[in-house]
C-alpha cells in the first residue's frame, strides 16, 4: 500500500464545531509558552471542512492508502455517554470519499487527543478507568465503520505520548513523575490489549496493530561500556513496548531495574493473561531517525533541551543516569530540528523487528519536517524531501529482500499540518498549506515538487526509485 498519513488534531480544526467536545490538546496548546509561538489546532489546516478537496488531491496523486485518526471527543464529547452523531457522520463521509477514489482507509483510534472531560474527572491515563472508556469508544467505531475499514491502528506512539506527558512534561497533562509514567503506560498497554480483543469479536476479517515510534540504538564506539549502553537503551526505549505488544510480557532487564528502584508497575496474572491474548496482526512503525548512545554515569544526563524552533544544534543530550545517554552520530546528517537522517537505520530497525517478533510491518509514518519556501510563482522545490523519502524507500526494498513482510508505506504527511509543539513552520506534506502560526491566511493547497515525484513512485510501484 502506497500511502500517506495525518492525525485529527493536527489537520481537522473545527475544534468545537458540530457538538465536538474539547481534548486535552485544545486546552494545553493555549497555555502560554507550551508551543512554538502559541500555535494550536483550533483551525489547523481545516481538513474538517475541506476533506473532499484533500481527498481529490490524494486521488490525483494515485494514493493507495490514507491513514487518519478519529478524534475521540468529536464522537464522544465527554469521553463516554452521549454519542455525537455529527462527529460520526464526518468520518463516515471521509471514509466513503476515500473508498470512492479506491483509497484504503487506515483508521487510528487514538492519536493523543484524549477527551478533556476524562482528564478532569479521573486524570485520564493515570487511572485504570480509562481502559473501559477507551474500549467503549473503540467498540463504537468498530460497529460503525468495521464493515468498510479493514486496517486499524489501535494506539499511536504510546512511547512518545506517555513519556512526553508524564516524564518530560512537554505534552498534556505536563507532569514529570517517573512512577506515574510507568503506571499510565501500563494502563495504555491494557487499553490496547482490550480493544484488540474487542476488534477480534466485532471486525473478525480486519487487521489491527499499534503504531510505535521506533529508533534503533547504535553504540557510540566499540568500547564495551558504550555497547552495553546501547543495548540497555534498546531494552528501555524499544523492547519495553514492543515485547508487550507482540509477546504480552515486559522485558526482564528493565523490569528488574525498575523494581529495584520502586518504579515498576504492579502487574497481575489476570493482566498478563489479557496482554498475551491480544497479539496484533502487524506492528506499525513510525520511523524518523536512529539514536546513538554512550555510557552515562550515576548522576549523569537525564532530560535536556528539546528543539522546537528549528534552530539547528540546540537539542541537548538525554538519558538514564547509570545506563545510557544520547550522543551525536558523526556519520549521519541532521535536520534543522536535529533529527538524524539515517535511511539505513530503517532497514536495520525492520530487520530487528522481523528477527525478534516475526510479525508483518506497516510503516505508518516516515517523512521529513523542514522549512519550505513558497516562491512567488507558488512553487515549492522540496528536493530535500524527495531525497529523504527516496533513500528510505530504497531501504524498504532492501528490507523486503531481507525477508521483512512489509504491508505498506505511509509518508508523514499528505498535507502540511500542525507539528504539535513545533507549530506550522515545520512542514512535512506533499501539499503546501498557506498559513503560519498566527494567521490562517487562505489555507490554499499548493502541490509541492514532491507531490509529482511520489505520484510517479506510486504509478511505477516503486520502479522509478532505481
Amino acid at each position: 500500500m502506497w500511502g500517506s498519513a495525518s492525525a485529527a488534531y493536527q489537520v481537522e480544526g473545527a475544534w468545537n464545531a458540530d457538538g465536538k467536545g474539547p481534548s486535552v490538546w485544545d486546552e494545553f496548546a493555549k497555555i502560554p509558552g507550551k508551543t512554538f509561538r502559541g500555535s494550536h489546532g483550533d483551525v489547523a489546516v481545516d481538513h474538517y471542512h475541506r476533506f473532499k478537496e484533500d481527498v481529490a488531491l490524494m486521488a490525483e496523486m494515485g494514493l493507495g492508502a490514507y491513514r487518519f485518526s478519529v478524534s475521540w471527543p468529536r464522537v464522544l464529547p465527554n469521553g463516554r455517554g452521549t454519542v455525537n452523531e455529527a462527529g460520526l457522520k464526518f468520518y463516515d463521509e471521509l471514509i466513503d470519499e476515500l473508498l470512492k477514489h479506491k483509497i484504503e482507509p487506515i483508521l487510528t483510534l487514538y492519536h493523543w487527543d484524549l477527551p478533556l472531560a476524562l482528564q478532569k474527572e479521573y486524570a485520564g491515563w493515570e487511572s485504570p478507568r480509562v481502559i473501559a472508556d477507551f474500549d467503549v469508544y473503540a467498540r463504537l467505531l468498530f460497529n460503525r465503520f468495521g464493515h468498510k475499514v479493514k486496517y486499524w491502528v489501535s494506539i499511536n506512539e504510546q512511547n512518545y505520548f506517555t513519556s512526553n506527558a508524564y516524564l518530560t512534561g512537554r505534552h498534556p497533562p505536563g507532569l514529570k513523575d517517573e512512577k506515574v509514567f510507568y503506571l499510565a503506560n501500563h494502563h495504555a498497554f491494557l487499553a490496547n490489549a482490550t480493544v484488540i480483543r474487542s476488534f477480534r469479536e466485532l471486525v473478525p476479517e480486519g487487521k489491527i496493530g499499534p503504531s510505535f515510534a521506533l529508533s534503533p540504538s547504535y553504540p557510540a564506539s566499540a568500547k564495551p561500556e558504550d555497547v552495553l549502553a546501547a543495548d540497555s537503551a534498546e531494552d528501555f526505549l524499544n523492547h519495553w513496548w514492543l515485547d508487550v505488544y507482540a509477546n504480552g510480557t515486559y522485558p526482564k532487564l528493565p523490569f528488574r531495574h525498575l523494581q529495584n528502584k520502586g518504579l515498576a508497575p504492579t502487574v497481575t496474572e489476570q493482566e498478563l493473561s489479557l496482554l498475551r491474548s491480544a497479539k496484533p496482526d502487524f506492528l506499525g512503525v513510525n520511523y524518523y531517525q536512529s539514536l546513538t548512545f554512550a555510557a552515562n554515569p550515576e548522576g549523569g544526563v537525564s532530560d535536556g533541551h528539546f528543539n522546537t524552533s528549528g534552530k539547528k544544534g540546540s537539542t541537548q543530550s538525554t538519558g538514564r543516569p547509570g545506563l545510557y545517554k544520547t550522543v551525536a552520530n558523526p556519520f549521519v546528517e541532521t535536520t534543522n530540528w536535529d533529527w538524524n537522517i539515517d535511511p539505513a537505520g530503517l532497514r536495520l530497525a525492520l530487520r530487528r523487528l522481523n528477527n525478534r517478533y516475526a510479525l508483518p510491518v506497516l510503516i505508518t509514518e516516515n517523512g521529513l519536517g523542514e522549512f519550505d519556501e513558497l516562491t512567488g510563482d507558488e512553487k515549492v522545490h522540496d528536493d530535500y524531501r524527495i531525497d529523504y523519502l527516496r533513500s528510505h524507500l530504497v531501504e524498504c526494498k532492501h528490507a523486503i529482500e531481507d525477508g521483512v513482510d512489509l504491508l505498506g508505506f505511509c509518508s508523514w504527511s499528505f498535507t502540511d499540518l500542525l507539528s504539535w509543539l513545533n507549530g506550522y513552520q515545520k512542514r512535512y506534506g506533499f501539499v503546501y498549506v498557506r498559513r503560519d502560526e498566527t494567521a490562517e491566511m487562505d489555507l490554499k493547497r499548493i502541490k509541492k515538487k514532491s507531490f509529482a515525484w511520489y505520484k510517479e513512485v506510486i504509478r511505477t510501484a516503486g520502479e522509478s526509485l532505481a
